[in-house]
């Protein structure tokens, strides 16, 4: 595939569809070092930008986040027909993702991982972000919580359920599950997930006290619904990584 793309020099949807292959690859090796995934589950996905028809950017099955390099990601319609690339869509995937993505063009990018703080959250009954972090003052009006989810998503009707409560939402806590982050760049969900990551830890760590949470005031929220990258280094973030990458990995963007 690396090979294929790059020989169309001409294009100048390939050359962008590449420069994203390399962003994605590269969020899948972050997540891997941040213990993101789920045995060789989980999965991202991207719509191309340039395409005649709606096409995205996924995992194929059977890969470790680790492993996954540029040429690896596959092309699926929102079908769940694999239109370029070798390995097959997971049917999970395709249920959460294009049904996702069916329903809200501006979620270009879905990001489904399992992280440790944030799926330790999900399992909890009646936990929700407090207003007790700095991060939470941004975070907290952009999370909707999944308390229906008490099942694997295996079907249309179940993804479609989970696309009308996300609504306009950029981040669910799927209870019992994980979490599934969406955003219009690559850069900006990948961001927004680690800062949700992140916050969480803070809160289980302070919760693990026994101490009562301290709350900001309400009037500090943020109260902004636009790209994370608006307000936050998302891309700057996401290209610090990518230097990281480059010494250490160069073979996620091959």
């Amino acid at each position: 595939m690396a090979t294929i793309v790059h020989s169309l020099t001409d294009s100048k949807a390939e050359e962008r569809e590449w420069a994203l292959r390399c962003d994605m690859a590269a969020v899948f090796r972050i997540g891997a070092r941040l213990g993101w995934n789920e045995h060789i589950g989980n999965h991202n996905s991207l719509m191309l930008p340039d395409s005649a028809e709606p096409l995205f950017l996924i995992n194929p099955r059977g890969y470790l986040f680790q492993e996954l390099r540029a040429s690896d990601l596959i092309v699926c319609d929102l079908e769940g027909r694999v239109v370029r690339g070798k390995g097959e869509l997971r049917k999970v995937a395709f249920h959460i993702h294009c049904r996702i993505h069916l329903a809200n063009p501006a979620a270009a990018c879905v990001v489904h991982v399992h992280p440790r703080w944030l799926t330790a959250l999900s399992m909890l009954e009646d936990v929700e972000f407090p207003l007790s972090h700095h991060n939470s003052l941004l975070l907290n009006d952009r999370t909707v919580y999944d308390a229906s989810g008490d099942a694997p998503v295996h079907s249309n009707d179940e993804g479609d359920r989970i696309a009308r409560l996300m609504g306009d939402k950029t981040i669910m806590v799927m209870r019992g599950h994980g979490v599934t982050v969406v955003g219009p760049t690559v850069h900006d969900a990948f961001d927004e997930t680690y800062m949700a990551e992140r916050t969480t830890m803070y809160q289980m760590t302070a919760m693990q006290t026994g101490r009562k949470l301290h709350a900001l005031p309400d009037s500090a929220r943020r109260n902004h619904t636009g790209a994370w990258g608006e307000k936050l280094d998302a891309r700057l973030h996401l290209d610090a990584w990518r230097r990281v990458l480059d010494r250490e990995e160069a073979d996620y963007a091959t």
